[in-house]
């Protein structure tokens, strides 16, 4: 492979303590040196200029959908890993609420094989019960072999406090973890927004908090009880967040995600009508908000993950109470973050890679997330100061379901690379 250097940029990389203008030398698609290089440009070396911006980890994204196999019509693995490396994402991890679902090793080894072509490296999430269903564990040792790197029933809570017992101690056996999607269907049955003052002006059915934070506290004292590992998915609520705080306090095996939509909008929003606004978990009020954003930013959060969730056009342009819930977001992740909480000084840099990539690299137990010498040469270069608007049309990914098109932005993935290729390159 041809030697590439990544000349002037702003290298940043949290787990080396590093914030420094310099180049980085990548070889046979590895990390090979950052700094002046003393001994002058290989030769047949690729030189990039990246003049200031920065160049760091290559972003990870714990938490999409690729709807491969079976909902091909709304995103592939090709399409979704291209959406992937356009926002800066080397690496993601996708859920197994496919058709057939991914609770078996041929439909983890399908997935793995299709993704060889793939822009970026994707690594399966595999179910914890078979189909979805809340009652049969899968086989976690044989999945695990085949590849999946966690295992989560995701859209659906693992209800069966014994089966959530029994996951978490089986995943011991060789390091793995559980993603929980926390929700007690029968308090938000029927609900279709967080329960508060907008939802009861528009009249909606409402999805209160409690369905969300009963469901964390469960999780948190079985993991606490196992001495296993638990994730909570997307976290929405300002109690949830205490409540894994004190987990945390407490040196409980806890980690947390939260989406960027979740950092940038609340109930507000639902005004419109839009049914891009509706999620699940849903909208909460500004206070959530803002105690969300403390959280990710004091680390309390671990990790900012999209929950990327591609529907058609014509599954959500219907009424608001029918429409699925969900929303794409791995080209809009990093510029919604970069705008919100690093240009506004709330979050460093360093804090944001710790987040977007180091972090989620760490709980999944896979390569990146650093950029040491030897590591895998999966780098993100930023331009931290480009304005633009977001415009789904021109969006990689299959579906164009977001409500932040027409949006004015600050920042986004300038290159990305892959195993040292270039995986892409913006236009602009």
């Amino acid at each position: 492979m041809q030697d590439i250097i990544l000349k002037n940029g702003r290298i940043i990389d949290p787990t080396q303590d590093l914030d420094d203008q310099t180049d980085l030398l990548i070889r046979d698609g590895r990390i090979e040196h950052i700094g002046i290089l003393n001994d002058g440009i290989p030769e047949g070396a690729t030189v990039i200029d990246i003049d200031g911006k920065w160049c760091v980890p290559g972003l990870v994204d714990m938490h999409v959908h690729l709807r491969e196999p079976g909902r091909e019509d709304k995103e592939t693995i090709q399409t979704g890993t291209m959406a992937a490396v356009a926002g800066g994402f080397t690496a993601v991890a996708c859920m197994p609420n496919t058709n057939p679902v991914n609770d078996s090793a041929a439909v983890t080894r399908f997935i793995m094989e299709k993704a060889r072509s793939a822009p970026a490296v994707v690594y399966p999430i595999a179910a914890v019960t078979r189909g979805l269903e809340g009652i049969q564990l899968t086989e976690m040792v044989e999945l695990h072999e085949a590849g999946a790197v966690a295992f989560s029933d995701d859209g659906h809570c693992i209800m069966n406090a014994d089966n959530l017992r029994r996951a978490l101690d089986y995943v011991k056996i060789f390091g793995g973890l559980i993603i929980d999607h926390c929700e007690d269907p029968v308090i938000s049955k029927g609900g279709v927004m967080r329960e508060g003052f907008i939802c009861t002006t528009l009249g909606f059915p409402p999805i209160p908090s409690l369905a969300e934070e009963l469901m964390v506290a469960r999780d948190i004292r079985i993991a606490e009880y196992t001495g296993s590992a638990i994730h909570i998915a997307h976290v929405s609520s300002r109690e949830s967040v205490r409540l894994i705080r004190d987990a945390k306090n407490r040196g409980i095996r806890v980690s947390a995600e939260v989406t960027p939509h979740h950092l940038f909008l609340t109930d507000e929003a639902v005004k419109t009508f839009d049914t891009n606004t509706k999620m699940n978990p849903p909208l909460g009020t500004e206070e959530d908000r803002e105690i969300l954003e403390e959280a990710v930013i004091s680390g309390v959060i671990d990790c900012i993950a999209t929950d990327h969730a591609p529907h058609t056009d014509t599954e959500k342009q219907v009424e608001y109470s029918l429409a699925p819930n969900g929303i794409i977001g791995l080209e809009t992740a990093l510029p919604l973050v970069m705008t919100r909480l690093v240009h506004t000084r709330k979050m460093n840099p360093s804090q944001m890679i710790r987040s977007m990539s180091t972090n989620p690299s760490r709980l999944l137990g896979i390569e990146g997330g650093s950029l040491l010498k030897g590591a895998p040469a999966h780098i993100t270069v930023i331009d931290p100061d480009r304005l633009w608007m977001v415009d789904p049309m021109r969006f990689y990914s299959k579906s164009q379901n977001t409500p932040f098109g027409g949006l004015s932005l600050r920042g986004s993935c300038n290159l990305t690379l892959v195993h040292g290729k270039i995986a892409f390159q913006s236009s602009n």
